[in-house]
C-alpha cells in the first residue's frame, strides 16, 4: 500500500462537469485531489448547440453562474447549469487548466480520450527532473450530468483500489484489466515521469 494518500488530478475539457464531480466525490472520501481542465476555454451549453457560453479560465464559477441567470434564468436552471455552477463555487473559486499546473501527482485521471491525449503530450513536453512516474489513465464519460456522477463513483472506486494495492507499479495493469471488464468501459494508461 502506497505510504502516502495518493495525489490525484482529475481532467476533463472545460473543468466543470466530469472532472468537478469527481473532485467533489474523491475529496470526500479522504483523497488529495485537484481538477482540471485542457481546453483554451470554458464551453458550457448556450440557448442552442451552435451558440455555447464560451468564458476565460479566469472567469470564476460565480461569474459564470451570474452571467447565465442574468442571460436565462429559467432554461439553464432546468438544464442543470446553474445547480453544477452551484456546486462548483462550494469545491474551488474557478476552472484551472491543467498545461498551466506544476505539481506532481501519482494518478491523473482523463474523462475522453481527446483530454487524454492533450495530458500525455503536455506531460511529455515537460523537462523531467525526478524520474518519479505518474500514471495517466482514460476513463471514457459522457459529458453529462448521470454520465458524470457514474463516472465519478467509478473514478473513485478505482482510485480507491489503487490506494490499497502493495505495490502500485506492479499491480495497476491487472487492476485496471479487472476494472475494465466489470466496467464494460475501455480504459487507456501510460505511464511518464516528472
Amino acid at each position: 500500500m502506497p505510504s502516502h494518500t495518493l495525489r490525484v488530478a482529475v481532467v476533463c475539457s472545460s473543468n466543470q462537469n466530469r472532472s468537478m464531480e469527481a473532485h467533489n466525490i474523491l475529496s470526500k472520501r479522504g483523497f488529495d485531489v485537484r481538477s482540471f481542465g485542457t481546453g483554451t476555454h470554458v464551453k458550457l451549453p448556450g440557448p442552442s448547440p451552435d451558440k455555447p457560453n464560451v468564458y476565460d479560465f479566469k472567469t470564476t464559477y460565480e461569474q459564470m453562474y451570474n452571467d447565465l441567470v442574468r442571460k436565462d434564468k429559467e432554461l439553464y436552471t432546468q438544464n442543470g447549469i446553474l445547480h453544477m455552477l452551484d456546486r462548483n463555487k462550494r469545491i474551488k473559486t474557478k476552472p484551472e487548466r491543467f498545461q498551466l499546473c506544476k505539481d506532481k501527482f501519482d494518478l491523473v485521471i482523463t474523462c475522453e480520450e481527446r483530454v487524454y491525449d492533450q495530458v500525455l503530450e503536455d506531460l511529455n513536453s515537460r523537462e523531467q527532473e525526478t524520474l518519479q512516474p505518474v500514471h495517466v489513465i482514460n476513463v471514457d464519460i459522457q459529458d453529462n450530468h448521470e454520465e458524470a456522477t457514474l463516472g465519478a463513483f467509478l473514478i473513485c472506486e478505482l482510485c480507491q483500489c489503487i490506494q490499497h494495492t502493495d505495490d502500485m507499479e506492479n499491480e495497476i495493469d491487472e487492476l485496471l484489466q479487472e476494472f475494465e471488464d466489470k466496467s464494460n468501459r475501455p480504459f487507456l494508461h501510460t505511464v511518464c515521469f516528472y
